[in-house]
């Protein structure tokens, strides 16, 4: 949408409501001077005393304020004849375009005190619109989400094997939950905390239970042949994995080792 377009429909719009007409210039004061002032796109003006000499725009209730300089003059006067063209052509309601009159001929009035009408024209006369930065308001980033403190969690600690994979201060937490009844059952501390492996994870058999607990997982039944792995805990269909001690004989080695003395 452009400028013009934004202007009109914002005029257009119940909650606007006519702003004050421009004031008109004062002598000036010696000890105080005359504050500058500042034009909204929609035409509108404020006083900012608080804006320092180098401020050009100030945003202020959503909308964005220029201070009122020949140039930007020329701009406005620029939208004002599009407009216009737009009023003669049957695209621009009447009562739109009285709206808008009201609005900038105080301000043409105004400007033509403070800098003089010859310094307009000759700058209308050099002003290129497509070649001026108008006022935008700059969409704000929004924050960013802090990020979650970084583990250093490293087993076995005092070794450097081929390949780590970065564990979780909430995968240890929950691992750290069932560590003495694992323990008790005979879990070695390796099986379970191992994050360092011959190979990449998830290869080979090196690597422990705090490498296979995710964030949205949680840890079930405890037995000394497996660990109850359940994925999606809060949802209607949780499965469940079963992360096997190799360290305790299991059923199906039982199986195979009959069927090879046969």
């Amino acid at each position: 949408m452009s400028l013009l377009q934004t202007m009109l429909t914002h005029l257009d719009s119940s909650e606007c409501e006519h702003s004050e007409q421009a004031p008109q210039p004062t002598e000036n004061d010696i000890s105080t001077p005359e504050p500058d002032l500042f034009v909204s796109t929609y035409l509108e003006t404020a006083w900012f005393e608080w804006a320092v000499t180098s401020t050009s725009d100030v945003e202020s209730g959503g909308k964005i304020y220029r201070r009122l300089e020949p140039e930007y003059f020329a701009w406005l006067r620029s939208r004002m004849l599009a407009a216009q063209s737009a009023f003669k052509a049957g695209k621009l309601p009447e009562t739109t375009w009285e709206s808008l009159k009201s609005r900038f001929n105080p301000l043409q009035e105004y400007a033509i005190q403070k800098f003089g009408k010859e310094s307009l024209q000759q700058t209308s006369r050099q002003f290129n619109p497509q070649d001026y930065q108008a006022p935008r308001l700059i969409p704000k980033e929004p924050e960013k989400p802090l990020e979650p403190p970084k583990n250093n969690w490293t087993y076995p600690e005092n070794e450097a094997w081929n390949c780590i994979q970065q564990v979780s201060a909430e995968a240890l937490a929950k691992v750290n939950a069932i560590k003495e009844e694992a323990m008790s059952k005979n879990w070695s501390e390796a099986r379970l905390y191992q994050n360092q492996g011959r190979f990449k994870f998830p290869c080979g058999q090196d690597y422990g239970l705090v490498c296979f607990v995710g964030d949205d997982q949680k840890i079930g039944a405890v037995t000394e042949q497996y660990i109850e792995i359940i994925h999606g805990p809060d949802t209607l269909r949780p499965s469940t994995l079963r992360f096997h001690n190799p360290d305790v004989p299991q059923p199906w080695l039982k199986k195979v080792e009959s069927n090879h003395e046969h």
